[in-house]
Protein backbone atom coordinates (compact mmCIF):
# COMPACT_ATOMS: atom_id res chain seq x y z
CA UNK A 1 0.00 0.00 0.00
CA UNK A 2 2.93 2.77 0.57
CA UNK A 3 4.04 2.07 -2.98
CA UNK A 4 0.60 3.28 -4.12
CA UNK A 5 0.75 6.82 -2.52
CA UNK A 6 2.46 9.57 -4.58
CA UNK A 7 5.69 11.12 -4.13
CA UNK A 8 6.19 13.98 -1.34
CA UNK A 9 8.15 16.93 -1.81
CA UNK A 10 9.40 18.31 1.19
CA UNK A 11 11.55 21.58 1.29
CA UNK A 12 13.72 22.63 4.32
CA UNK A 13 15.31 20.72 6.76
CA UNK A 14 15.61 22.21 9.95
CA UNK A 15 14.08 20.94 13.30
CA UNK A 16 10.66 21.00 12.21
CA UNK A 17 11.46 19.93 8.63
CA UNK A 18 13.59 16.41 9.33
CA UNK A 19 11.06 16.07 12.03
CA UNK A 20 8.21 16.06 9.27
CA UNK A 21 10.51 14.78 7.06
CA UNK A 22 11.07 11.05 9.57
CA UNK A 23 7.41 11.09 10.58
CA UNK A 24 6.32 11.03 6.45
CA UNK A 25 9.29 7.83 6.20
CA UNK A 26 7.52 6.17 9.07
CA UNK A 27 4.07 6.51 7.42
CA UNK A 28 4.85 4.57 4.89
CA UNK A 29 5.18 8.31 2.24
CA UNK A 30 7.66 8.30 -0.52
CA UNK A 31 9.82 11.39 0.26
CA UNK A 32 11.84 13.49 -2.15
CA UNK A 33 13.86 16.11 0.16
CA UNK A 34 16.06 19.02 -0.44
CA UNK A 35 17.53 21.83 2.00
CA UNK A 36 20.38 24.26 1.47
CA UNK A 37 22.63 22.46 4.03
CA UNK A 38 23.73 19.07 2.15
CA UNK A 39 24.17 17.19 5.78
CA UNK A 40 20.69 17.54 6.36
CA UNK A 41 19.91 16.21 2.93
CA UNK A 42 22.25 13.40 4.11
CA UNK A 43 20.71 12.41 7.44
CA UNK A 44 16.96 12.52 5.46
CA UNK A 45 18.69 10.04 2.77
CA UNK A 46 19.86 7.71 5.79
CA UNK A 47 16.98 7.62 6.99
CA UNK A 48 14.89 6.67 3.53
CA UNK A 49 14.51 9.80 1.70
CA UNK A 50 15.56 10.62 -2.06
CA UNK A 51 17.93 13.21 -2.37
CA UNK A 52 16.29 16.62 -4.52
CA UNK A 53 18.70 18.30 -6.73
CA UNK A 54 16.87 21.34 -5.74
CA UNK A 55 13.76 22.71 -5.64
CA UNK A 56 12.94 22.27 -9.01
CA UNK A 57 13.63 18.85 -9.17
CA UNK A 58 11.22 18.13 -6.21
CA UNK A 59 8.28 19.73 -8.07
CA UNK A 60 9.23 17.79 -10.92
CA UNK A 61 8.79 14.51 -8.70
CA UNK A 62 6.20 15.25 -6.31
CA UNK A 63 2.45 15.63 -6.42
CA UNK A 64 2.87 17.74 -3.29
CA UNK A 65 5.53 20.07 -1.93
CA UNK A 66 5.73 20.72 1.62
CA UNK A 67 7.80 23.37 2.68
CA UNK A 68 9.36 24.53 6.17
CA UNK A 69 11.30 27.16 6.05
CA UNK A 70 12.56 30.26 7.87
CA UNK A 71 10.89 33.59 6.15
CA UNK A 72 9.16 34.60 3.37
CA UNK A 73 12.69 35.64 1.84
CA UNK A 74 13.83 32.11 2.00
CA UNK A 75 10.19 30.67 0.77
CA UNK A 76 10.32 33.24 -2.46
CA UNK A 77 13.59 31.59 -3.14
CA UNK A 78 12.34 28.38 -3.17
CA UNK A 79 9.03 28.86 -5.22
CA UNK A 80 10.28 31.41 -7.73
CA UNK A 81 14.21 31.48 -7.28
CA UNK A 82 16.49 30.50 -10.21
CA UNK A 83 16.27 26.67 -8.80
CA UNK A 84 12.91 27.72 -7.35
CA UNK A 85 10.02 25.26 -7.67
CA UNK A 86 8.29 27.11 -10.95
CA UNK A 87 11.49 26.03 -12.88
CA UNK A 88 10.59 22.70 -12.57
CA UNK A 89 7.33 20.92 -13.96
CA UNK A 90 5.33 22.03 -11.04
CA UNK A 91 1.90 21.85 -13.37
CA UNK A 92 -0.90 20.84 -10.97
CA UNK A 93 1.52 20.40 -7.88
CA UNK A 94 0.38 21.86 -5.10
CA UNK A 95 2.71 24.08 -2.14
CA UNK A 96 2.23 23.45 0.99
CA UNK A 97 3.63 26.37 3.33
CA UNK A 98 4.28 24.75 6.44
CA UNK A 99 6.19 28.65 7.53
CA UNK A 100 4.80 30.63 9.54
CA UNK A 101 4.87 34.04 7.22
CA UNK A 102 2.43 37.06 7.06
CA UNK A 103 -1.20 36.30 5.32
CA UNK A 104 -0.16 39.50 2.85
CA UNK A 105 2.85 37.62 2.11
CA UNK A 106 0.92 34.36 1.49
CA UNK A 107 -1.31 35.54 -0.78
CA UNK A 108 1.27 37.80 -2.65
CA UNK A 109 2.86 34.37 -3.27
CA UNK A 110 -0.24 32.37 -4.32
CA UNK A 111 -0.86 35.18 -6.96
CA UNK A 112 2.95 34.71 -7.89
CA UNK A 113 2.41 30.97 -8.74
CA UNK A 114 -0.81 30.38 -10.89
CA UNK A 115 0.84 31.62 -14.08
CA UNK A 116 2.75 28.87 -13.46
CA UNK A 117 0.15 25.97 -12.55
CA UNK A 118 1.35 25.62 -8.77
CA UNK A 119 -1.24 25.57 -6.21
CA UNK A 120 -0.62 27.19 -2.83
CA UNK A 121 -2.08 26.34 0.51
CA UNK A 122 -0.52 28.59 3.90
CA UNK A 123 -0.48 25.56 6.26
CA UNK A 124 1.26 26.75 8.95
CA UNK A 125 1.67 24.15 12.03
CA UNK A 126 1.57 24.20 16.08
CA UNK A 127 3.03 21.74 18.07
CA UNK A 128 6.56 21.96 17.82
CA UNK A 129 9.06 19.33 16.84
CA UNK A 130 7.69 16.98 19.83
CA UNK A 131 4.39 17.43 17.16
CA UNK A 132 6.36 17.25 14.44
CA UNK A 133 7.91 13.79 15.72
CA UNK A 134 4.64 12.24 17.01
CA UNK A 135 2.73 13.35 13.51
CA UNK A 136 -0.30 15.04 16.04
CA UNK A 137 0.75 18.93 14.69
CA UNK A 138 -2.48 21.27 14.59
CA UNK A 139 -2.11 22.33 10.62
CA UNK A 140 -4.22 25.50 9.78
CA UNK A 141 -4.59 25.77 6.44
CA UNK A 142 -5.49 28.49 3.98
CA UNK A 143 -6.37 28.15 0.26
CA UNK A 144 -8.80 26.51 -2.27
CA UNK A 145 -11.16 23.75 -1.32
CA UNK A 146 -9.34 21.69 -4.79
CA UNK A 147 -5.84 22.39 -3.49
CA UNK A 148 -7.05 21.07 0.64
CA UNK A 149 -8.40 17.56 -0.82
CA UNK A 150 -5.14 17.28 -3.00
CA UNK A 151 -2.88 18.01 -0.22
CA UNK A 152 -5.23 16.44 2.74
CA UNK A 153 -3.67 13.16 2.74
CA UNK A 154 0.03 14.44 3.29
CA UNK A 155 -1.19 16.57 5.29
CA UNK A 156 -3.09 14.52 7.42
CA UNK A 157 0.38 12.53 7.92
CA UNK A 158 2.10 15.15 10.01
CA UNK A 159 -0.99 16.55 11.24
CA UNK A 160 -3.64 15.50 14.00
CA UNK A 161 -5.80 18.13 13.45
CA UNK A 162 -6.06 19.55 9.59
CA UNK A 163 -8.46 22.19 9.06
CA UNK A 164 -9.52 24.15 6.10
CA UNK A 165 -9.86 27.87 8.16
CA UNK A 166 -10.61 29.49 4.67
CA UNK A 167 -9.02 31.11 1.33
CA UNK A 168 -5.36 31.90 1.08
CA UNK A 169 -4.02 34.12 3.97
CA UNK A 170 -6.26 32.22 6.69
CA UNK A 171 -4.13 29.91 7.70
CA UNK A 172 -2.06 32.52 9.07
CA UNK A 173 -4.68 34.35 10.30
CA UNK A 174 -5.27 31.42 12.14
CA UNK A 175 -1.71 31.11 13.65
CA UNK A 176 -1.47 34.36 14.59
CA UNK A 177 -4.41 33.65 16.81
CA UNK A 178 -2.06 30.81 17.94
CA UNK A 179 0.65 32.65 18.55
CA UNK A 180 -1.56 35.40 20.94
CA UNK A 181 -2.71 32.15 23.01
CA UNK A 182 1.02 30.85 23.34
CA UNK A 183 2.67 33.98 23.89
CA UNK A 184 -0.03 35.22 26.74
CA UNK A 185 0.01 31.43 28.16
CA UNK A 186 3.85 31.78 28.52
CA UNK A 187 3.76 35.52 30.02
CA UNK A 188 1.09 34.25 32.27
CA UNK A 189 2.67 30.98 33.32
CA UNK A 190 6.05 32.50 34.18
CA UNK A 191 4.08 35.24 36.17
CA UNK A 192 2.40 32.22 38.21
CA UNK A 193 5.59 30.30 39.24
CA UNK A 194 7.16 33.90 40.06
CA UNK A 195 4.58 34.66 42.25
CA UNK A 196 4.56 31.08 43.64
CA UNK A 197 8.29 30.96 44.54
CA UNK A 198 8.08 34.77 45.81
CA UNK A 199 5.08 34.06 47.79
CA UNK A 200 7.31 30.92 49.86
CA UNK A 201 5.80 28.32 48.00
CA UNK A 202 7.77 25.62 45.88
CA UNK A 203 6.88 26.63 42.52
CA UNK A 204 7.46 22.51 41.32
CA UNK A 205 4.57 21.76 43.42
CA UNK A 206 1.84 24.47 42.54
CA UNK A 207 3.03 23.68 38.83
CA UNK A 208 1.81 20.21 39.57
CA UNK A 209 -1.50 21.23 40.70
CA UNK A 210 -2.13 23.35 38.69
CA UNK A 211 -1.51 20.92 35.90
CA UNK A 212 -4.36 19.25 37.52
CA UNK A 213 -6.76 21.96 37.40
CA UNK A 214 -8.00 24.06 35.20
CA UNK A 215 -5.18 26.02 34.50
CA UNK A 216 -3.42 22.56 33.14
CA UNK A 217 -2.18 23.28 29.27
CA UNK A 218 0.59 21.76 27.38
CA UNK A 219 2.23 24.60 28.28
CA UNK A 220 2.64 24.61 31.72
CA UNK A 221 3.37 20.80 31.16
CA UNK A 222 6.13 21.43 29.10
CA UNK A 223 7.67 25.35 29.39
CA UNK A 224 6.30 25.28 32.99
CA UNK A 225 9.82 22.56 34.02
CA UNK A 226 12.01 24.15 31.83
CA UNK A 227 11.11 27.60 33.02
CA UNK A 228 12.12 26.59 36.55
CA UNK A 229 15.42 24.60 35.73
CA UNK A 230 16.36 27.37 33.88
CA UNK A 231 16.50 25.21 30.72
CA UNK A 232 16.69 27.55 27.82
CA UNK A 233 17.95 25.56 24.94
CA UNK A 234 16.05 26.62 22.11
CA UNK A 235 13.21 24.53 21.08
CA UNK A 236 11.42 27.60 19.57
CA UNK A 237 13.47 31.04 19.47
CA UNK A 238 11.92 33.73 21.40
CA UNK A 239 13.11 36.08 18.60
CA UNK A 240 10.62 34.12 16.22
CA UNK A 241 7.72 36.05 18.15
CA UNK A 242 8.25 39.24 16.89
CA UNK A 243 7.18 38.71 13.31
CA UNK A 244 4.31 37.24 15.08
CA UNK A 245 3.74 40.13 17.09
CA UNK A 246 3.61 42.50 13.31
CA UNK A 247 1.42 39.87 12.08
CA UNK A 248 -0.77 40.22 15.19
CA UNK A 249 -0.78 43.89 15.57
CA UNK A 250 -1.48 44.34 11.88
CA UNK A 251 -4.75 42.17 11.88
CA UNK A 252 -6.09 43.91 15.32
CA UNK A 253 -5.46 47.52 13.60
CA UNK A 254 -7.38 46.34 10.37
CA UNK A 255 -9.94 44.59 12.43
CA UNK A 256 -10.03 48.21 14.50
CA UNK A 257 -9.65 46.06 17.93
CA UNK A 258 -7.21 46.00 20.68
CA UNK A 259 -5.92 43.00 22.51
CA UNK A 260 -4.86 44.16 26.11
CA UNK A 261 -4.02 41.33 27.37
CA UNK A 262 -1.50 40.13 23.94
CA UNK A 263 -0.01 44.01 24.02
CA UNK A 264 1.46 42.99 28.02
CA UNK A 265 2.96 39.93 26.96
CA UNK A 266 3.81 40.85 23.56
CA UNK A 267 5.96 43.85 25.01
CA UNK A 268 7.94 40.96 27.81
CA UNK A 269 8.86 38.80 24.82
CA UNK A 270 10.38 42.01 23.05
CA UNK A 271 12.16 43.18 26.32
CA UNK A 272 13.37 39.41 26.19
CA UNK A 273 15.06 39.75 23.12
CA UNK A 274 16.26 43.50 24.03
CA UNK A 275 18.11 41.84 26.55
CA UNK A 276 20.04 39.70 24.01
CA UNK A 277 17.58 36.77 25.28
CA UNK A 278 16.36 36.41 21.14
CA UNK A 279 18.18 32.51 20.77
CA UNK A 280 16.74 31.60 23.76
CA UNK A 281 13.62 29.40 24.09
CA UNK A 282 10.46 30.56 24.62
CA UNK A 283 10.66 29.38 28.43
CA UNK A 284 13.39 32.32 28.87
CA UNK A 285 10.19 34.75 29.59
CA UNK A 286 10.13 34.08 33.23
CA UNK A 287 13.76 35.60 33.24
CA UNK A 288 11.96 39.32 32.44
CA UNK A 289 9.60 38.52 35.37
CA UNK A 290 11.61 37.24 38.38
CA UNK A 291 13.26 39.02 40.40
CA UNK A 292 17.70 38.80 40.89
CA UNK A 293 17.49 35.30 42.30
CA UNK A 294 16.04 32.62 39.71
CA UNK A 295 13.25 30.02 40.52
CA UNK A 296 14.78 27.25 42.77
CA UNK A 297 15.75 23.68 41.93
CA UNK A 298 12.84 21.25 42.72
CA UNK A 299 15.56 19.59 45.47
CA UNK A 300 16.51 22.93 47.05
CA UNK A 301 14.86 23.92 50.44
CA UNK A 302 12.28 26.45 50.07
CA UNK A 303 10.12 28.32 53.02
CA UNK A 304 6.39 27.41 52.89
CA UNK A 305 4.22 28.96 54.74
CA UNK A 306 4.23 26.00 57.58
CA UNK A 307 7.66 26.59 57.93
CA UNK A 308 11.31 25.92 56.61
CA UNK A 309 10.76 23.40 53.73
CA UNK A 310 13.08 19.92 53.72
Amino acid sequence: MPDARPVVGLIGLGQMGAAMCRTLLRGGWRVVAWDIAPAAVDAAVQGGAVAARGPADAASRAGVILTSVPDIDALREVALGASGLVRGECRGTVLADTSTISPLDARDLAAALIPHGLGFLDAPVSGGVRGAEAGTLAVMVGGSHDHFDQARPVLAGIGQAVVLCGPVGAGQIAKACNQLVVMATHESIAEAMVLAAASGLDPWRVREVLSAGYAASPILDIQGPRMLKHDFAPGGRARFHLKDIATINWLAAQAGIELPGFDAAARQFERLVERGGGDLDNSAIITVVEPDDPVVEPDDPVVRPDGPGT
